[in-house]
């Protein structure tokens, strides 16, 4: 189940950092790092170039863990 809300999530916005992932559906990082896996392996979602900060090395390593929706067919 939650894998499908997942695709339905990122395909609405398109584009989401595994942080704000793991908050939205209440999960740990590392379980949905293995969904968002299988979906790149099915080439529905990639995984981005990972976002660079001003290198305060304060920021959440999974906030700069990026994913994005690639696939414009069905789920």
């Amino acid at each position: 189940m939650i894998l499908q809300q997942l695709q339905i999530y990122l395909r609405t916005h398109h584009q989401a950092s595994l942080e704000e992932l793991a908050h939205q559906f209440k999960t740990d990082a590392d379980a949905l790092r293995d969904m968002l896996n299988l979906l790149i392996r099915k080439g529905r979602v990639r995984k981005l170039a990972s976002k660079q900060c001003g290198g305060c090395h304060s920021c959440a390593p999974d906030s700069l863990e990026l994913y994005e929706w690639v696939n414009s067919g069905s789920r």
